[in-house]
């Protein structure tokens, strides 16, 4: 640290020492900061339960049927959460369903399990899907092109995206095939009735 000269007038040079930092102001503002940062995260912790109580006309989720059949298909990823069909920034978190969590999906003829340790898991029955496809965003999570597989199911009266991502992307095509083929299936067999 360099102490800054001061000439005078006769050609003498006098030195003088720097200002000492103020450290009660500079911890005013730390702690200031803090506070501020800890208002932020209650209010966005109030707006998530706020959120959830908005959706809490939610049916309770279905669970896996005892007997759902023999795999088609196996997935093992990530769930990246749920909105309102459409609407891909209008997260549901009621139910569980905007808890992010490592995920397994199986296919069988009965419909979707979907697996999530740490988190609740959830069936979608195979009469309530009604599609799927690729897509690069879901609330929260935006991926290239194609990166994420989402999943349209009907539960209560709202339909619902799912996101998910596999850990081998190349495998979502196979997916959307798949549950896109079951959906015409449950569609052609509901028309000719």
């Amino acid at each position: 640290m360099t102490t800054p000269l001061i000439i005078q007038a006769a050609g003498e040079v006098e030195r003088k020492s720097a200002e000492v930092t103020d450290w009660a102001a500079r911890l005013g503002w730390v702690a200031g900061l803090l506070l501020f940062i800890a208002l932020v995260y209650w209010l966005m912790r109030q707006g998530w339960k706020w959120r959830g109580e908005l959706q809490s006309g939610l049916p309770e989720l279905p669970t896996a049927p005892e007997d759902a059949g023999d795999a088609k298909l196996r997935l093992s990823g990530r769930y990246h959460g749920s909105t309102t069909a459409g609407q891909w920034l209008d997260r549901i978190v009621a139910r569980g369903l905007g808890n992010r969590s490592r995920a397994e999906l199986t296919l069988t003829g009965a419909g979707i399990d979907v697996v999530r340790p740490g988190a609740a898991d959830f069936f979608i029955p195979a009469g309530a899907l009604r599609g799927a496809r690729l897509d690069k965003g879901i609330a929260g999570k935006v991926l290239t092109e194609g990166g994420l597989l989402i999943v349209t199911w009907e539960h209560g009266d709202r339909l619902i995206d799912s996101g998910f991502r596999s850990d081998r992307a190349a495998g979502h095509s196979a997916w959307v095939e798949a549950v896109n083929s079951m959906t015409k299936n449950d569609t052609t067999e509901g028309a000719a009735r």
